[in-house]
């Protein structure tokens, strides 16, 4: 979502970091190129002009300027500024005594139901035992889609179907939390537009009849500032404690995200990060404010992946390499596991510094999931033998497995050689960690492998 906005102020601070030491003017034009950037990105007006406002009240003093490093002091201070301008995260208010109760209210279209089975996840996989409420009788099939969610998440769903009253089911829905033993309640209500008196006059009365813990307003961050203006609506008309942004893996320009907390002082809790179930994250500034700046997010990465790894299938892949018996069956596996993670932009996104070298990749570099998915299909296509010994593939195997895999010999000649090339590699640096004496790979040849 961010990625014109981090490419504009990565090209700021290269400019200022060329300078050597910086001087005043150097400080003002580098804050007004900051200020277009963020204005384009859609960020809020005022909410731009006081993040300016800060950092040159910062920026332009004498320990930066007389700094060995300026420019290095220019981007610790804006990312400290990015920072408390996303606010603080927050955590789920709970009950002392089971359940709590969170209520989901949003637009109509924001992604509401999807979110309530997204949380219900996030929370069971944290020690909960969510239920899910359907109370949103006005959208065709809402009441359906949050029941398949359930089954499919294994998440129970208390409904009383579409002829059913929300406030009547919102009730019902708690006091079978109870009975049942579970410890979060999320009521998921119907989408309403914020200018629709009586629509909102409904979700205020479901408020006041259950006492939420939580009321989270879920909201599109591909809508722009109409997204902030909502959350003000409703963060006047029903008392709004926390936020969810969802579609933050789109390509809108994320303004709402940067503007959101500041305009509503509501904090940010939970990013949506994908269409699947399980792509929802708690809400780290610090880490986003990384991320804008090019300079990653390890800590979100390291936890999906130990959240998607199974540590016994690690510790046979280190055995196979260690011997020398890495195969194509375990690097199918091994691609398995990488699309557990998420979106490969998503996840390269968040290697420091990968913006500056994605800009240098050859025009024809894929980086998409489709590349991994014809990986996937390519092997899939051969048989078990061939994926345990690739060297049994010569030409009519290989026209076969490309006809199966609905792609090309060429493709298939590229993934073999890749893949021998890379178990080559493999080799070596584990005699070079025996202390070997065979060929190594110099630098060069091990760059010009991962360019192809």
């Amino acid at each position: 979502m961010f990625e014109q906005l981090t490419e504009k102020l990565d090209g700021i601070f290269n400019r200022l970091g060329s300078k050597g030491r910086l001087t005043e003017r150097d400080v003002e034009e580098a804050l007004r190129e900051v200020r277009l950037a963020l204005l384009e990105a859609d960020v809020n007006f005022r909410v731009v002009r006081e993040f300016v406002g800060r950092v040159r009240e910062r920026a332009v003093g004498q320990e930066v300027l007389q700094s060995l490093t300026p420019a290095q002091h220019v981007v610790k201070i804006v990312h400290e500024e990015l920072i408390a301008m996303l606010g603080q995260g927050g955590r789920l208010n709970t009950a002392n005594t089971p359940p709590t109760i969170v209520m989901l209210v949003g637009l109509q279209g924001s992604g509401k139901t999807t979110t309530a089975a997204k949380l219900a996840l996030h929370l069971r996989k944290n020690g909960q035992r969510p239920l899910l409420v359907a109370a949103d009788v006005y959208r065709p099939a809402a009441i359906t889609q949050l029941v398949t969610l359930g089954k499919q998440l294994n998440i129970p769903v208390y409904e009383e179907g579409a002829q059913a009253d929300p406030v009547a089911i919102s009730r019902n829905g708690v006091r079978r939390a109870t009975e049942t033993a579970s410890t979060v309640v999320l009521l998921d209500t119907a989408g309403r537009l914020h200018i629709d008196e009586a629509m909102m006059a409904e979700v205020a009365r479901i408020k006041q009849t259950v006492q939420p813990h939580e009321v989270l307003l879920v909201v599109d961050a591909m809508t722009g500032q109409d997204a902030v203006r909502a959350a003000e609506e409703f963060n006047t008309k029903v008392g709004v404690t926390g936020l969810i942004l969802t579609k933050m893996d789109g390509d809108a320009r994320g303004g709402a995200a940067l503007s959101i907390r500041s305009v509503t002082g509501v904090p940010i809790k939970f990013l949506g990060t994908s269409e699947k179930t399980d792509g929802l994250e708690p809400y780290h500034p610090d880490r986003l404010a990384s991320r804008i700046l090019g300079m990653g997010d390890m800590l979100t990465l390291i936890e999906r992946a130990q959240e998607n790894f199974d540590e016994a299938k690690a510790r046979e892949l280190e055995k196979k390499l260690r011997q020398a018996r890495f195969d194509l069956e375990d690097f199918l596996d091994q691609l398995r596991q990488l699309k557990k993670l998420g979106p490969l932009t998503q996840i390269l996104e968040m290697l420091p510094g990968f913006n500056k070298v994605a800009r240098n990749l050859p025009a024809g570099a894929n980086l998409d999931d489709g590349a991994l998915k014809k990986v996937e299909a390519i092997i899939l296509s051969m048989t078990m033998a061939e994926r345990r010994n690739p060297d049994l593939i010569d030409g009519s195997r290989r026209r076969r497995i490309a006809r199966g895999s609905g792609t090309t010999p060429q493709d298939v000649n590229q993934l073999l050689n890749q893949f021998q090339q890379m178990r080559k590699l493999i080799q070596q640096l584990t005699q070079a960690q025996r202390g070997g004496k065979g060929s190594r790979m110099s630098r060069a040849q091990m760059m010009d492998m991962f360019r192809r």
